[in-house]
């Protein structure tokens, strides 16, 4: 299941128990809509609710990055599950991609809206 925000950053994107491929195609036209609201949105990704995720969203992950590496600007994100951490880390180096990983939503907002101040 997933949740997604409009923030004036970017957005801020929240999922619970299974991430699946119909959450993951919700969430990629939900980035494209940001992406013509702002030049290189920023997404906060809240993955501490999230229990697991499957094989045919996490490919359809890396090819959406892959293809969008550049249209987006910091990524901010909440787990504190080591085997999630781990696999947003290899799609990370699949696509160039560097989040920031943070313990709780409210530091990750904080970190996305004191980079938006300067």
């Amino acid at each position: 299941m997933i949740s997604i925000r409009e923030q004036s950053y970017g957005l801020n994107v929240a999922l619970y128990n299974e991430f699946t491929l119909e959450d993951f195609h919700e969430l990629e036209q939900a980035l494209l809509a940001a992406k013509q609201r702002i030049h290189l949105p920023d997404v906060l990704l809240d993955m501490s609710l999230a229990k697991d995720f499957t094989i045919d969203m996490a490919i359809e992950q890396v090819k959406f990055l892959s293809a969008h590496e550049n249209d987006f600007g910091r990524v901010a994100i909440v787990t504190d599950d080591i085997w999630i951490t781990l696999g947003a880390r290899i799609a990370g180096w699949i696509t160039n991609q560097r989040p920031k990983y943070f313990d709780t939503v409210a530091e990750a907002q904080a970190w996305l809206l004191a980079q938006n101040s300067k």
